[in-house]
């Protein structure tokens, strides 16, 4: 499907066909899971449908026509309670609050996407949003490379005012602390330890370091000279180097910028965010798992081994951690024989089949961020859904 098309508003839009709506009883996630499949598949074919327009942000699902001219339904995401797909049938609902009901009867809304793909894809945006709301609201439990930390700065050569000649000798400055040069003999006195300051990166002259690399023969005369940069051009560099730091104020603090989290991402890239809950620290994702829906897995990548990863599993035993393996490039579950070749074919199929699983593999999610009391803000509620009819014409919703 490609890169997803967003706009500079966060949102992205999907065509798909309506089916209708039923109401949810008020039970226990599980069982609500289980009476969300026995419905769906008594409505595979369902032939009432009409074509509609979904848009997708981290505020809400709104619902509008074909030609995107009349606003038929809206969803503040925090009255979101949980999505869910079946590929096998192009389905894909979610399951809401309707908007200023006073009563806390939930109500699925069932959606038939054009394939299996896009049932699945329009199911990892909404999941994906429920995941960027909780980073929202959470930021504390967001990863480190998101918390904006400030990069250790390398101390530069020409910082410290000495010329590109002598920039191969870094090297050397922590000499007589991590061991000897290369083909020097141990002395038996041991040898001072040197000045750490950030004034003081070299303790001795460059000049006298690099004679005695030279003496010891581990340098020759001519080497690591610079032939291209004129003391023109140096004091050009370190004009550019220092003139920044004379710009910033004192209150400006240099962050670390890494790109955030966003729907605007290929259907690999947002499967693999939501399957790993990207952005999200690993114990905060992991105990989010255990409250999660039967069936729902974690991906956990392991950047300093070769293997592709973990799965963390909701099984009816608890959360239960399975290592996927490789084998001639084929990939496969611990304790399983069945090989795939590729981790997204594997998660496939066990999400339809059970196999040597507890129970399969489910692609529902549960919004962490969801609230049912409308008390707690029924005037603001009130506000937004006078703007919204200002704008948007006479608000309808289908239950």
């Amino acid at each position: 499907m490609g890169e997803t098309p967003i706009r500079e508003d966060g949102t992205v839009t999907r065509s798909a066909e309506y089916i209708g709506s039923f109401p949810i009883d008020d039970c226990c996630l599980d069982d609500q899971i289980e009476q969300l499949y026995t419905q769906l598949k008594r409505l595979k074919s369902c032939k009432r449908r009409r074509s509609v327009s979904l848009k997708f942000s981290v505020k809400g699902v709104k619902v509008f026509n074909e030609d995107e001219t009349t606003l038929l339904m809206a969803h503040a995401l925090r009255r979101v309670s949980l999505s869910i797909a079946r590929p096998s049938d192009s389905q894909f609902a979610f399951v809401a609050h309707n908007p200023g009901s006073s009563d806390t009867q939930l109500y699925c809304h069932l959606f038939k996407a054009r394939h299996a793909r896009a049932a699945q894809f329009l199911n990892l945006l909404l999941c994906r949003c429920f995941q960027l709301c909780y980073l929202e609201k959470h930021p504390e439990d967001a990863q480190n490379e998101l918390s904006g930390k400030t990069p250790t700065r390398v101390p530069s050569l020409l910082n410290h005012g000495f010329p590109l000649s002598v920039s191969a000798l870094v090297s050397f400055r922590r000499a007589p602390t991590q061991g000897l040069l290369p083909g020097a003999k141990e002395s038996p006195t041991p040898s001072p330890t040197p000045s750490s300051g950030p004034d003081d990166v070299f303790p001795t002259s460059p000049t006298l370091v690099r004679k005695k690399a030279i003496r010891e023969k581990v340098l020759r005369s001519g080497a690591y000279r610079s032939f291209t940069c004129t003391p023109l051009k140096q004091r050009h560099l370190q004009d550019h180097l220092n003139a920044p730091q004379a710009d910033k104020g004192q209150d400006s603090v240099p962050v670390l910028r890494v790109r955030a989290p966003s729907l605007a991402e290929t259907e690999e890239a947002l499967a693999h965010a939501v399957w790993s809950w990207s952005g999200v620290s690993s114990d905060s994702s992991s105990s989010l798992l255990a409250e999660d829906v039967l069936g729902s897995y974690l991906l956990c990548i392991h950047p300093n081994k070769p293997s592709p990863g973990s799965l963390i599993i909701r099984f009816p035993s608890g959360l239960v951690t399975l290592t996927v393996k490789t084998h001639r490039q084929k990939f496969f579950l611990e304790n399983c024989h069945i090989q795939f070749e590729s981790l997204p074919a594997l998660i496939d199929h066990y999400t339809e089949f059970r196999g040597e699983l507890e129970c399969p593999l489910s692609c529902a999610r549960v919004n962490h961020c969801y609230e049912w009391d409308e008390n707690d803000s029924k005037a603001l509620s009130q506000q937004r859904s006078q703007q919204s009819s200002n704008r948007n014409g006479k608000y309808q919703c289908w239950v």
